[in-house]
């Protein structure tokens, strides 16, 4: 039996951390599985542009709206010019409204926290509206002195300077409550102890209170036999509670064994995911997965590195744990938990990329592709 699998390539360390990482999540599933793999990569991005005239073709938005699992490595985002986002692109084009990004420790790994292995969370970030909506206007232009004067004039928004650059932050209920469903029913199929909703609808009282509001009222109406609130605990029960977005920085750092998934707009999941991360060990074992109704696009959680691109440097630790999350959500967690063992092992050995070197002590600094190899014997 063969199993399609979508893949783009991506820029930078994109080629090399692919060519570390696929073998192992072969290999994985081979040991697990009469199950194999057929790969059919899908140009994006700069061999894309370079090939086709644009970094998007047509044909790999089409392939992947009739797919339901994909997998790729990082796209260049560029700062202040040029296209806003390759990957915000594909999650508008292909309706990903969920970006899960799941966070666990491995052993080994010296963190910048005293106890990283507390640090075991799931985290749930809208991905389709807020600042990713893309609703900006540039300072001083037309389209921005036009919506200043409609705020002024017609809202009795007086304080905004006519030079000012301007966003508009949009969050539906329908968008908010689809994410936050998705996370509810994760956590009561994975029987974790609670959902946090993480928003600053203290300032932000009509877009990120409403989120809040919005999960509370989906969680008593649609889960209402299985959750309860900090307010009626209830033993046996999911506990759904809320916490403003700064706060919760300084919980994930003091207390993080208190939280098990979170469910955030879209700005406050990229800052906590990131921040996360760091508590763990960092970017480069990260993985993620962006997902529609229908499809799981799993990608490296890490930028393109273009400095380090062509140098063995990179750390394919990301790609390859998204191929464990891919196998487990194709329903063989044998072979996503072999995989998260043999990431671990490695790192026991003390041999490392150089990111993960710079983290433990005597560590010996071995390339990309030597590092896909010790994982892939570790299997």
């Amino acid at each position: 039996m063969r199993k399609k699998i979508y893949w783009i390539e991506g820029d930078g360390i994109g080629p090399e951390i692919w060519r570390a990482a696929r073998p192992v999540i072969n290999a994985a599933l081979a040991k697990e599985s009469d199950l194999a793999l057929e790969w059919i990569e899908l140009p994006a991005g700069e061999k894309a542009q370079a090939e086709t005239g644009t970094p998007l073709p047509q044909a790999t938005l089409q392939a992947l709206l009739n797919a339901d699992i994909a997998m790729k490595g990082p796209l260049g985002t560029p700062i202040g010019t040029g296209i806003r986002s390759l990957n915000v692109a594909l999650r508008q084009g292909l309706d990903l409204y969920a970006c899960i990004r799941p966070i666990r420790y491995f052993y080994g790994l010296e963190t910048p926290v005293k106890h990283p292995e507390r640090v075991n969370m799931v985290i749930f970030r809208e991905n389709m509206e807020d600042v990713y909506a893309g609703i900006e206007f540039a300072a001083g232009s037309r389209e921005s002195r036009k919506l200043i004067a409609f705020l002024r004039e017609e809202l009795g928004a007086g304080k905004i300077h006519e030079t000012a650059a301007v966003g508009i932050k949009p969050m539906t209920e329908n968008g908010s409550k689809r994410l936050i469903r998705r996370a509810l029913r994760f956590a009561l199929d994975n029987r974790q102890e609670s959902l946090t909703l993480v928003h600053k609808g203290n300032i932000m009282k009509f877009t990120e209170g409403a989120f809040r509001q919005w999960g509370y009222d989906l969680a008593a109406r649609e889960f209402g036999t299985e959750t309860c609130t900090e307010k009626n605990p209830q033993p046996g029960k999911l506990l759904i509670k809320d916490r403003i977005a700064d706060a919760m920085f300084q919980e994930v750092l003091l207390k993080p064994e208190q939280y098990h998934v979170l469910a955030t707009p879209n700005l406050n999941g990229d800052y906590l995911s990131d921040a996360l991360a760091a508590q763990v060990g960092g970017l480069g074992l990260a993985p993620g997965v962006n997902m529609s109704d229908k499809l799981a696009f799993f990608e490296a959680t890490h930028g393109t590195a273009p400095t380090i691109a062509g140098q063995d440097r990179a750390n394919p630790g990301s790609v390859i744990l998204c191929g464990a999350l891919l196998l487990e959500h194709m329903g063989v967690p044998a072979a996503a938990a072999r995989i998260c063992a043999s990431v671990e092992k490695a790192i026991a050995a003390k041999k490392v990329t150089e990111d993960l070197a710079a983290q433990i002590p005597g560590a010996k600094t071995v390339g990309c592709a030597a590092f896909g190899d010790i994982i892939g014997e570790n299997l």
